[in-house]
């Protein structure tokens, strides 16, 4: 049974994407042009990913960077006339391809006197005093009794109509309104919320 050089979930998702047929050992049944390309390939390979994914975050992106390094020694392959140097010459081949990548990256940053964050809306309070409130409301949800405690889960933090409501706790839509508006009652006096507002 013949195994690919490296497997990637990134060229699996990009569908027009080809790969590279010479990186790959013995695939579709075929014997490779140079028999010990591949024996390299698959001796090496453990150490070669280790240093692909030193160079890159994401596993995807190794693999895919160690694929486009073993295509350029491929190609180079008969070239390379020191058969102990083979590691350095990925290696390097890794640490080129990786900084064209981080080059054509750098391209679409540009620099620019403001910073392009959108201006604030008005009444938009600081991030730490919405999540204090956000806190402070759930607390106060967690103390209604439990059938009150589930209408307003549904109505107000599940966006469900008042009959979605009474049909999902099997009770009128009467039942809903009057125990979401006791629980609401509940809520504005509840002495946390008072003190976070």
């Amino acid at each position: 049974m013949t195994t690919p050089v490296c497997t990637s979930a990134s060229a699996a998702a990009a569908p027009g994407r080809q790969a590279v047929p010479h990186a790959r050992i013995g695939s579709h049944g075929t014997t490779p042009a140079y028999p010990s390309f591949a024996s390299y390939v698959r001796a090496r390979q453990p150490v070669l990913l280790r240093a692909a994914r030193s160079l890159t975050a994401n596993p995807c992106d190794a693999e895919d960077l160690l694929q486009t390094a073993l295509a350029k020694t491929y190609v180079a392959w008969e070239r390379i006339e020191d058969q102990r140097a083979l590691d350095g010459y990925v290696r390097r081949a890794l640490l080129n391809t990786r900084t064209s990548q981080w080059r054509k990256r750098r391209v679409d940053e540009f620099a620019c006197d403001e910073l392009p964050e959108p201006e604030p809306l008005p009444g938009d309070d600081d991030p730490a005093e919405r999540q204090a409130l956000h806190d402070a409301m759930w607390r106060a949800v967690m103390k209604l009794p439990a059938r009150q405690r589930a209408m307003v889960v549904l109505r107000y933090y599940e966006d469900l109509s008042e009959a979605q409501t009474a049909e999902v706790l099997g009770v009128s839509v009467g039942t809903v309104k009057s125990a979401v508006s006791r629980a609401l009652g509940k809520l504005r006096e509840d002495p946390e919320l008072d003190r976070a507002r």
